[in-house]
């Protein structure tokens, strides 16, 4: 079970990693304001829409992997989201990583290979108790509602780009525990029970609003900003979500120590790739 959800939470990092780029470029491409009026003009570009495809994708996967693994182990398989994004663009846009680069994403690798190999998560309970959801979906939500409205208008881009990416990693990590509920209920009861869950209409706004503050998050401002945000802070939260949630279990105690010298090797991959994406060398066709 724990090597299909290793496979499937890959193979959902890799969909997102395309998925991500095609947003990312189209978001870069158009001028107009957030909210509804950024999500009207994207949709009517094709680039947006196969990226959506990639989004899609990943969620199928991500459910396949929360169906048979905690989340505290699959979210932060998605951290590999980003240098994957790097390997699947460099050879379609024929450039060239440089050394940096290609040390950021082993140091990106090792870093998590270092977090879950201590840390070891366990833990296969899907559901939770509505005592425990309710703080977390107060707490969870409430602090996406202060971050959006900590970013409005008229703030510094870095600022504003790096808080709307912390509320889209609230939202993704939220996300992934409601469906991982959903799925246990699909599984165990049918489908008729699956759509009977409140959980199944919640994965499903709390995932539209974190498409929603994404798009804003890379419009706003650098991705050196948003990016750290939003990979550190979905696979925290998750750990965290999967604890409070669904009592899953991580090591501690002195296993504490490389879990966050892994954190602190994930953090500087994820810097580095950031300040490398910009700088990509054009290879000679």
């Amino acid at each position: 079970m724990m090597v299909l959800a290793v496979l499937f939470a890959l193979l959902g990092a890799a969909s997102n990693a395309m998925g991500t780029a095609f947003q990312r470029k189209a978001a870069s491409d158009i001028d107009s304001g957030g909210g509804l009026r950024l999500m009207l003009a994207l949709a009517r570009r094709p680039d947006w829409l196969i990226g959506i495809a990639g989004v899609v994708g990943a969620a199928v996967f991500q459910a396949l992997a929360l169906v048979n693994g905690p989340l505290a182990l699959v979210q932060p398989l998605f951290i590999l989201e980003l240098p994957f994004a790097l390997l699947i663009a460099i050879p379609l846009l024929h450039r060239r990583l440089p050394r940096a680069g290609w040390w950021a994403v082993a140091g990106v690798v090792a870093g998590l290979a270092m977090v879950l190999a201590s840390a070891a998560p366990s833990g296969a309970r899907d559901y939770a108790s509505m005592e425990r959801w309710v703080p977390v979906l107060v707490v969870g939500l409430g602090a996406v509602g202060g971050a959006i409205a900590l970013a409005r208008p008229g703030r510094p881009p870095l600022f504003r780009a790096a808080v709307l990416g912390s509320a889209s990693a609230i939202s993704n990590a939220l996300t992934a525990a409601l469906l991982k509920s959903a799925m246990g209920t699909l599984t165990d009861h049918g489908f008729g029970a699956f759509l009977a869950a409140w959980q199944t209409y919640g994965f499903a706004v709390t995932g539209v609003g974190a498409i929603l503050l994404l798009e804003n998050a890379l419009q706003a401002g650098s991705l050196a900003a948003s990016q750290p945000a939003l990979t550190i802070g979905d696979a925290t939260v998750s750990l965290f979500l999967g604890v409070t949630l669904f009592g899953e279990s991580v090591r501690t105690g002195w296993w504490l120590l490389p879990e966050m010298a892994g954190a602190g090797l994930i953090l500087w991959g994820v810097l580095r790739l950031t300040r490398v994406v910009p700088h990509l060398s054009k290879v000679a066709c």
